[in-house]
Parts: structure tokens; C-alpha cells; sequence
């Protein structure tokens, strides 16, 4: 931790060294989901609501994606870059080094100017909590927090695979962009409004619906029963990076120097 907070204290300077740049582009990010959410606004003002989901009931499942999102894009950066470090020969110097590969990726590169989208995530958010009759307790404070907890887990094991597949591909994969743009854009809706092949993809395979809607249910009293695996199922989504970490360490052992 004492590494990883070098590379913070470092990237940050190094960003602030232009200030307006900096902040610009942190208000670029501030308005790009705004405009998103302000679509979902009108959305619900055309129609009402979206198979019995409300507008505010719909802008926490909002807030808690982008959040976790805003999140993972800003500390995980490193790996959404990494087709660089294997194109251009730089993860020879890494793997020299005497500290783990895992590490020295995410701290190769941190995009502070996220503070703009985390920004407005959290205004969102806290209007959605205090326009939804939710009757809060510690537990649903903490599951709260294990849902965004969870976001970042899953979107940084989209980015740890996404970079693994360079060790074969050498470029990086856009395909992958529909798994973290548009696992976003999917995850800012409850998954039951979706056919079912897809809230099962992205309950069973890539666990989105243990961010927003198991628990969702839970937080909104709407669960039929089983509490306990509503209030837990986010943990499942924090488990996701395990497989995606040992993935990442048989690419690794693959890796071939492009010899740049």
C-alpha cells in the first residue's frame, strides 16, 4: 500500500501540472452521464415508470452503476491501457522488477479527472435516497455500500481480462467495450426489464445483477423471502476478480516480449 500510495501522490501531480486542463476535462465528466441521466428523466416523464419501476427507484440503480464505474475507470485505469505497455516493450520493465505485475499496472496510470462523473453519481444518488420511502438500517447502509463495492470488482475484472487478452492479441480488444460501456449502460436498469437469456448472462456470468437488482430488491422491501441472499448477493460480485486475477497470472506466464 505504501507503493501503490507513491503512484497516487505521483500521477496526481503530475495531472495537476495543468490545472485548467484538468478541471475541464473533470467537468466534461460531470455533464457527459448528466446528459444520460437527464435522457432517463424524460423517459419517465413520457411514460411513468418501466414495469413497475419508478423513476426514483430507477436514478439509485443509476447512481450506484456510474458510481462504481467512475470508480473503477479512475484506479484501474492502468489495465484499460495496457495494450501500450505490451505493444511498446514496457511491461519487460515491470516484470524485472521486484514487486508483483498487478500492482505495477494499476498504479501506471490513475484518470483523477473521474472525480467529475463520481461527482455527479453522488448527487444522484443521495436525491434518490431521500425521494424513495426507504426505511434505512445498518444493514441496508452496509449493503448499500457492498453494491458499489461491488460495481468496481466487476468492472475491474472486465479491465484485468481485457488486458490479459493483449498477451495473445498484442492490441487491445474493442469488443470488450460492450462488457464496460455497455455492461454501464445495461447495469443503469433493473435486469428484469430485459429478456431473460440476458438477466441471466449478466446474474450468472457476469454478475451486473449483483449490483443493482438482487439487492436493489432488498433496499426497496420488494423481496419475496430470502433476505439474507439479497443482502449478501453483491459479495458474489466482489468474488468475480478472483477468477479474473488468476486468468490474468496464466497470461503472464504466456507473455511473449514484442521486443520494442
Amino acid at each position: 500500500m505504501t507503493l501503490y500510495t507513491k503512484y497516487l501522490k505521483i500521477l496526481w501531480k503530475a495531472q495537476l501540472q495543468y490545472r485548467t486542463s484538468f478541471w475541464l476535462l473533470s467537468l466534461g465528466q460531470f455533464f457527459v452521464p448528466f446528459s444520460v441521466f437527464a435522457g432517463l428523466y424524460f423517459l419517465f416523464e413520457r411514460f411513468g415508470q418501466i414495469k413497475g419501476w419508478s423513476f426514483a427507484e430507477v436514478a439509485l440503480c443509476f447512481a450506484v452503476i456510474h458510481m462504481a464505474f467512475a470508480i473503477s475507470e479512475c484506479f484501474a485505469r492502468g489495465f484499460d491501457a495496457f495494450s501500450r505497455l505490451v505493444r511498446e516493450g514496457g511491461f519487460d520493465r515491470l516484470l524485472v522488477r521486484p514487486r508483483g505485475t498487478v500492482i505495477q499496472v494499476i498504479g501506471s496510470q490513475f484518470e483523477f479527472t473521474r472525480v467529475g462523473r463520481l461527482l455527479q453519481s453522488l448527487i444522484v444518488l443521495i436525491w434518490a435516497i431521500q425521494a424513495l420511502p426507504i426505511e434505512w438500517t445498518i444493514v441496508k447502509g452496509i449493503t448499500l455500500l457492498l453494491m458499489i463495492g461491488s460495481g468496481v470488482c466487476i468492472f475491474t475484472g472486465i479491465f484485468i481480462l481485457a488486458a490479459t487478452f493483449c498477451f495473445w492479441t498484442i492490441q487491445g480488444i474493442e469488443v470488450t467495450n460492450i462488457f464496460t460501456d455497455g455492461g454501464r449502460e445495461m447495469a443503469q436498469y433493473p435486469l428484469n426489464i430485459y429478456q431473460k437469456w440476458i438477466s441471466k448472462f449478466f446474474t450468472f456470468v457476469i454478475p451486473f445483477g449483483c449490483v443493482n437488482y438482487i439487492p436493489l430488491l432488498f433496499l426497496l422491501d420488494k423481496n419475496e423471502g430470502h433476505a439474507f441472499l439479497h443482502m449478501f448477493a453483491p459479495v458474489l460480485g466482489i468474488l468475480f476478480i478472483v477468477p479474473c486475477l488468476f486468468v490474468w497470472k496464466i497470461g503472464v506466464r504466456h507473455y511473449r516480449s514484442t521486443g520494442s
